[in-house]
């Protein structure tokens, strides 16, 4: 709720059955996201996204370690070390990913804040080799996820030309 004083106006909380409530101001575009980055840095992490699959990420970057897995599986279980856990260093991931993803991927579950890294594990598998491939696919998707959130999609021709129909019909 906005409530006027004079010529300014003060945020009030509404309060629900649990929580508070902040009900979004009314701004411009250009007003409400001043830092939005423009059409060239969204057509280049769009390319760049493309391109982007789990090999291409260095595995010299990220420090691999091994532990014993939980859940079923019998003896296997309690006496191989096939979980596999990857620690990325998130100061070494950021100059290989675009600008744009960088909140995103700071605000995803991995992302360990003491450490200031990825932290990623998976145990899927018997074999470490899998799993360590499991975890690569995990961080793979991560960033493909980011980079949905954080890049627009492109307006086709088709749904461009709609748009304008509609602006048309609404100006007669």
């Amino acid at each position: 709720m906005l409530r006027s004083v004079g010529n300014a106006s003060i945020e009030r909380a509404v309060w629900t059955s649990s929580y508070f409530y902040y009900p979004a101001r009314r701004l411009s575009s250009k007003a409400a996201h001043p830092d939005q980055p423009s059409e060239e840095e969204q057509i280049a992490t769009r390319r760049w996204l493309a391109s982007f699959n789990a090999d291409t990420i260095p595995r010299s970057l990220c420090h691999i370690s091994f532990s014993r897995s939980s859940g079923p599986g019998g003896q296997n279980v309690n006496k191989v070390n096939s979980k596999a856990t990857i620690r990325l260093k998130f100061s070494d991931l950021l100059p290989l990913v675009p600008n744009i993803l960088h909140p995103e991927l700071q605000n995803s579950r991995y992302y360990a804040e003491k450490s200031d890294s990825l932290v990623i594990q998976a145990d899927g598998s018997r074999k470490q080799a899998e799993n360590v491939q499991g975890c690569f696919d995990k961080l793979e998707d991560l960033v493909k996820l980011a980079g949905r959130s954080a890049v627009r999609g492109e307006t086709t021709s088709k749904q461009a030309s709609k748009v304008k129909m509609l602006y048309v019909d609404i100006s007669l």
